[in-house]
């Protein structure tokens, strides 16, 4: 057992050292989330930084869709006793006011992405209900996550261009979730091969002038909820509690990408109204990311005593790439209050539009 500055503080939830969790389940995860988009269908950088305490393993990525090309930079390298240090290799992420302000940076390198990025929080960071699933004999999801939209100053260099980032369009949301969900190396499934397979999924934090709403909708194979959210949070009052969301996507023939769908709130006391959200540059966040398609680098997989860092670069011009383009998505939303249903401010908002339809479920017939 060995100490860490962390120990130093009067932080301690169990008698263990800091860099130890109360639970030995190996999926245990700590990670930050970022997204930046100009409210526009230019560009979506996305990025992530994870702990996984109990694999000994710490990884960042950044992911840029821009025109047809996804661009990504990965890193990781062993954790280590010093759970406070949150860099890997180029990347870090810097706590200026907590639940506030950050800094997000990717240093220069070889592989054609970079960042240098000031976080400022728009609304307050909200606690989302906890995510808790399980499958057979296994729990596989006991998580918490805090969300909360912002705006974004610094610059992105892409290809050796420098794009300035201002917080008057270049708008975006963040989390922050801890806990247990699949990570690293795949295990043995054992009885878990008898599951349907189905993670039908929505996550939208939507930003407008004034305010925001935080969604998520998730289903089993049956259409049951395994999880649901949905609020208005306003900067400088309670916020606002939304009923049970209601969501209707609409596919592209053929497929399940979504080409539209309709978010229905219905809070107690109020008139139900509507969102129309629109998808306008998707992210294959499953591609290169770590999320989990390539066999060799996965979220908390152990990459050797040595600090690597990598970059792959994807254009969906080509039909070998564009087939790559599978899994979640996240993608810039559009977002538009219908029949004058707004409160306040604009009809119209940007955020993420975050969904999956993997395996049966009850709105699909094939």
């Amino acid at each position: 057992m060995t100490l860490s500055p962390l120990d130093d503080y009067p932080i301690h939830q169990a008698p263990e050292v800091m860099r130890h969790v109360t639970t030995s389940d190996r999926n245990f995860y700590d990670r930050y989330y970022f997204n930046v988009h100009p409210c526009s269908d230019e560009l979506m950088l996305i990025i992530g930084i994870g702990q996984y305490p109990n694999l000994g393993v710490m990884d960042a990525f950044a992911v840029a869709r821009r025109g047809p090309v996804h661009k990504v930079v990965r890193a990781s390298r062993e954790l280590g006793d010093d759970r406070m240090d949150t860099a890997v290799g180029p990347f870090r992420v810097e706590v200026v006011e907590g639940l506030k302000r950050l800094r997000v940076v990717l240093d220069e390198n070889e592989h054609g992405l970079a960042f240098d990025l000031g976080w400022e929080g728009t609304i307050p960071a909200t606690l989302e209900p906890p995510h808790y699933l399980r499958w057979q004999e296994r729990v596989v999801f006991d998580s918490r996550r805090l969300a909360q939209t912002g705006r974004w100053t610094g610059t992105i260099t892409v290809d050796g261009e420098n794009i300035e980032v201002t917080p008057d369009h270049w708008w975006g949301s963040r989390d922050r979730s801890w806990g247990i969900r699949p990570v690293g190396e795949p295990e043995p499934p054992g009885i878990q091969v008898k599951n349907a397979g189905t993670f039908y999924w929505l996550y939208t934090p939507i930003q407008f002038e004034d305010h925001s709403i935080l969604c998520i909708v998730q289903e089993d194979e049956k259409g049951r909820r395994v999880l649901e959210e949905a609020t208005r949070v306003w900067p400088d009052r309670e916020a606002e509690y939304l009923g049970r969301p209601e969501y209707r996507p609409e596919y592209a023939e053929g497929t399940r990408d979504v080409v539209t769908a309709t978010l229905r709130f219905a809070p107690p006391g109020g008139e139900p109204f509507d969102v129309r959200a629109t998808p306008i540059l998707p992210v294959h966040m499953m591609v290169g990311t770590g999320y989990g398609l390539e066999p060799d680098w996965k979220h908390g997989m152990y990459q050797g005593p040595d600090l690597k860092v990598q970059g792959v670069t994807y254009d969906t011009r080509e039909p070998e790439d564009a087939a790559r383009m599978w899994g979640m998505v996240d993608a810039v939303g559009r977002y538009e209050y219908l029949d004058g249903a707004e409160p306040t401010g604009s009809v119209t908002g940007y955020g993420l539009y975050e969904y999956w339809a993997l395996g049966p479920h009850p709105s699909f017939s094939e």
